[in-house]
């Protein structure tokens, strides 16, 4: 005897096998949409790297649309009797539901930030902007568009709905499934090893897409004696990002008074001659400082140091600021202006620059090469102006000297504190903390600097020079002799080095 379903058993299979269908649409939409959050983040640049961003691009996002249809969309199936209304309910979940995906990712692509709590007030800023901008006519499009996209949806669940008995023939679930799990469990696992290893191409990943937590291993590996514990927390501390796209320049507003009067003449070195010297200036005597340095990779990174008081990491969140060097005594009707040997690293200096001459006024910043400096300084200390110089870059340690006319009281310098210096010099007293990681060098307030070469956090302090890599590896060598240091690391120093180096970051 064969008992035949019955009629609301072969609607709820139906509607079943409908929904699984709808939801794996879904994912390959979102699977696009995401490809939003990959190309808006740099590429790992390794291989492993690379399978961890497939396995997790795949997996997380197939999981995460999955999970949506399972809470939202399934249990309608069984508990509604009419087709029509769960496929009106579903479109709109998922039209919804993508809508903020993309949301996201867009949001993502400006910020570097994800939908969240703690995004808040970046959220309702940005809110706030976009109202103020965005005309009603503009309001109404976006509105028409996400009607248009739940029309879509509409569309997509009848034409699914009508064919779904032709779709279950085709026996793909088992390869589907397997699949988007083997890429999910796939990227946890590779995740594990890396945030062990504090692998950096995959632990820069975590915050790529929304609602991700990867999985760790820690506590479990250190009780098998798999992993140090203390070790690993001990690198973890020194981690940081290189890829820093989103700051607060300055920090706070500067407000300070600047002797216009006053003329100031700064000379940056931007090739590795090593020839120039400048202890027998005709004239007069230069304060001398040894110990300064110039870790800057490239003469771009040089001059952004230089103008802007912060390292070269924060070259491409600057693109598009005004240094505080030249905004300040400009605003105070000083004159200011820049000449350079070597293109200007970003556009909006180039108002400032003007041709090399003895006749500047006011504040002047030249960036030169070697064999041209000295001449040039002799004829500025004729016409009484203090003067500022940096030479060293392009050294192989870094390692140059500093001139000055001015009073310089500090023994250890770097690029970044000619900023501060030279607005102090200018009768400027605000914070230098407010738009610079360096010190002022007439009044130093600390022993130690902190700066970056590449993608190194450099620290100098008491005759020695730690190098820590992203990863949270570091190499320590002694500055009179340049031989590594068998001298154990100051963690407590380099803690606080590295939240002053990304005091300006507001990516968390």
């Amino acid at each position: 005897m064969i008992l035949a379903e019955s009629p609301r058993r072969q609607r709820v299979t139906k509607l079943v096998n409908w929904g699984h269908w709808f939801a794996l649409a879904n994912i390959i939409i979102a699977i696009v949409i995401a490809s939003i959050f990959v190309f808006s983040s740099p590429m790992p640049g390794t291989g492993v790297g690379t399978l961890y961003l497939l396995a997790n691009w795949f997996g997380h996002i197939g999981f995460m649309t999955f999970f949506g249809f399972v809470i939202f969309i399934l249990p309608l199936c069984y508990l509604v009797n009419n087709p029509r209304v769960i496929k009106v309910s579903a479109s709109i979940i998922a039209a919804v539901g993508l809508a903020l995906l993309a949301f996201d990712a867009l949001l993502f692509n400006r910020t570097g930030f994800h939908i969240s709590f703690h995004a808040a007030d970046l959220l309702r800023s940005e809110a706030q902007s976009t109202m103020a901008i965005e005309s009603w006519q503009q309001w109404a499009f976006l509105f028409l568009l996400f009607i248009v996209w739940l029309g879509f949806q509409l569309v997509l669940a009848n034409a699914i709905w009508k064919r779904v008995e032709r779709f279950t023939r085709h026996k793909v679930g088992i390869p589907v499934t397997t699949f988007f799990v083997s890429c999910f469990v796939t990227s946890h696992a590779i995740h594990v090893w890396a945030d062990a290893k504090l692998y950096q191409p995959i632990i820069k990943q975590d915050n790529m897409f929304p609602l991700s937590y990867p999985a760790t291993a820690k506590t479990t590996m250190s009780r098998y004696g798999l992993l140090d514990l203390a070790a690993y927390e001990e690198r973890k501390q020194l981690q940081f990002n290189t890829d820093i796209h989103n700051i607060t320049y300055p920090a706070e507003p500067v407000y300070c008074s600047i002797e216009t009067d006053k003329n100031l003449t700064v000379i940056v070195q931007v090739d590795g001659d090593s020839a120039t010297d400048l202890s027998n200036v005709k004239g007069k005597a230069l304060i001398q400082i040894p110990n300064y340095y110039s870790t800057a990779s490239s003469t771009e990174g040089l001059m952004i140091s230089t103008l802007f008081g912060v390292p070269e990491i924060y070259q491409d969140a600057l693109s598009k600021k005004r240094p505080v060097l030249l905004a300040l005594p400009l605003g105070s009707g000083m004159p200011v202006s820049i000449h350079s040997d070597v293109a200007l690293p970003l556009p909006q200096l180039s108002g400032y620059l003007q041709p090399l001459s003895n006749n500047h006024e006011g504040l002047h910043i030249a960036f030169m090469k070697g064999a041209d400096i000295k001449s040039y300084v002799e004829n500025t200390l004729d016409r009484k102006h203090d003067v500022i110089i940096a030479t060293g870059f392009g050294s192989e340690d870094g390692k140059g000297m500093l001139y000055s006319t001015l009073n310089i009281k500090a023994k250890l310098a770097s690029t970044e504190d000619l900023a501060p210096t030279i607005l102090n010099a200018l009768g400027c007293n605000a914070p230098s903390t407010f738009y610079s990681t360096g010190q002022n060098l007439l009044a130093p307030a600390r022993p130690w600097l902190v700066s970056t070469s590449g993608e190194r956090i450099v620290v100098f302090h008491e005759n020695k020079r730690t190098d820590v890599l992203s990863n949270g590896s570091y190499e320590i060598s002694d500055l009179a002799t340049g031989k590594r240091s068998k001298e154990s690391l100051n963690i407590d120093l380099l803690s606080q080095a590295i939240k002053h180096l990304s005091r300006f970051s507001t990516q968390n």
